[in-house]
């Protein structure tokens, strides 16, 4: 490892160990890490093909002059001369409907300033976090909030589920809360007063610039750090330090950046929490989706219920998997399993229909290997414990989707299937397997 590289690591490992050591310290020197060290790094992990900003610079280009341009970027940082810009708007598709999302697009500069930050702010907030906070965090996945979530619902002693969606969770962030929530680890004014300039800064639409005092853009580095920490304070530590120990069962909150289940035991707590999580987080600008928000009875107990009314048990959704209940092999213990949930599944065949139809021109082979990268990568992630349905049916789906615009690139109906399947064994795709055991 190069000195700079070791330098930059030892001081951040540092500043983890005093912040495990003492909940309470609140840091007074950090901004002196936002030096050219800290930045070049950043820099060297920014994506190559990175959508540029307002400022239309690249990766590249930045490469050019690289050592003059972080000098000169750290010295108006550290003059307090240095000024965000607006983050250029653009909209993605939203999967599972029509509508677009909103997405931020910083500045090159911004990133690695953004991106320096966000090593600062870890490397103190991982010591604080929720052990069942999972979103944006080093070292945990979606699989490890899944397989925390079969755990806990499979231990017999879960009967109820509170499954709730925060409404525009990113678009309701109150800039003045999260500035107190960062003062609680944070006295460097410095830090602070970026943190806030970044809030701040606004967003170009259409040659227009906007800002508001809440709300933070989507795709801006700092963000998913800001929206752990926002939630953390908001939310767990509230589940965690005053609503569990009022529970008269057990219970279990689950997150993944602002999506979370709630696990309880006894039904009165999870209806309790219903009622007292839209106090608690109006308190702090954030609104929980009614139609989106749920109790169910799920577990053992309610898979029995059902089976004697004749009815079926409650599902909900959660990281794109619907969850429901089921019993093991042999019929002698409760499981909850899992699909891909029918939204995600939608939405998925949507998008790599379009893609097929807007890039079935390409030559064969490059076709193929890039069909076949998108469905390893949709094994990947749903490709975990009982779902082997799930992706099999996504697999099967688009072969017809390739069989019917590999027919378009021709004649029509040049290709009938036996062709179509000796034209899978010169171009295999790959086999739809389970890539993830949930209980190893």
């Amino acid at each position: 490892m190069p000195r700079n590289r070791e330098m930059v690591t030892t001081k951040l490992q540092r500043i983890a160990e005093k912040a495990r050591r003492d909940r309470r310290c609140r840091f007074t020197s950090l901004f002196h890490l936002m030096n050219v060290e800290m930045l070049r790094e950043c820099f060297d992990r920014l994506r190559k093909d990175a959508a540029a900003g307002i400022d239309k610079v690249t990766k590249e280009e930045y490469k050019e002059n690289l050592e003059e341009n972080l000098t000169v970027l750290v010295e108006k940082l550290h003059r307090m001369a240095y000024t965000p810009q607006p983050v250029r708007r653009v909209y993605i598709p939203k999967p599972g409907s029509n509508k677009k999302r909103p997405l931020g697009i910083p500045a090159l500069e911004d990133k690695l300033v953004q991106a320096g930050l966000t090593r600062i702010l870890t490397a103190i907030y991982e010591q604080d976090f929720i052990e069942d906070s999972y979103g944006f965090r080093p070292g945990r996945s979606c699989r490890d909030a899944l397989r925390a979530l079969s755990n806990e619902v499979e231990g017999q002693r879960i009967h109820h589920i509170v499954d709730a969606d925060i409404k525009g969770f990113f678009d309701n962030v109150d800039h003045e809360w999260m500035m107190q929530f960062l003062g609680h680890r944070i006295a460097d004014k410095r830090v602070l007063r970026y943190v806030k300039r970044f809030l701040k800064a606004g967003i170009i639409e259409d040659g227009a610039v906007s800002t508001s005092d809440k709300g933070t853009p989507q795709g801006g580095l700092v963000s998913p750090i800001l929206a752990n920490i926002y939630l953390h304070y908001s939310l767990d530590l509230w589940f965690t330090r005053v609503f569990q120990k009022s529970c008269n069962g057990q219970s279990r909150l689950i997150r993944y950046a602002d999506d979370f289940v709630v696990c309880f035991q006894r039904e009165g707590d999870a209806s309790r929490f219903r009622h007292e999580l839209d106090e608690r987080l109006a308190k702090f600008g954030l609104e929980i989706s009614p139609e989106k928000t749920k109790v169910i009875a799920f577990g053992p107990f309610a898979e029995s219920r059902a089976k004697r009314g004749g009815g079926k048990t409650a599902t909900f959704d959660f990281l794109g998997f619907t969850h429901y209940c089921s019993r093991s092999r042999n019929g002698r213990r409760f499981r909850m399993k899992r699909t891909t949930s029918r939204k995600k599944f939608t939405a998925k065949i949507r998008m790599f229909r379009d893609w097929l139809k807007a890039n079935r021109t390409l030559p064969t082979r490059e076709l193929m290997d890039r069909v076949a990268s998108k469905l390893r990568g949709h094994f990947a992630y749903y490709g975990v414990t009982d779902n082997s349905r799930g992706i099999s049916r996504f697999a099967y789906e688009i072969g017809r989707l390739l069989f019917k615009w590999l027919n378009r690139r021709g004649k029509r109906g040049c290709m009938n299937w036996e062709k179509f399947n000796l034209f899978l064994k010169k171009f295999p795709l790959p086999r739809p397997r389970i890539m993830v055991d949930l209980f190893a």
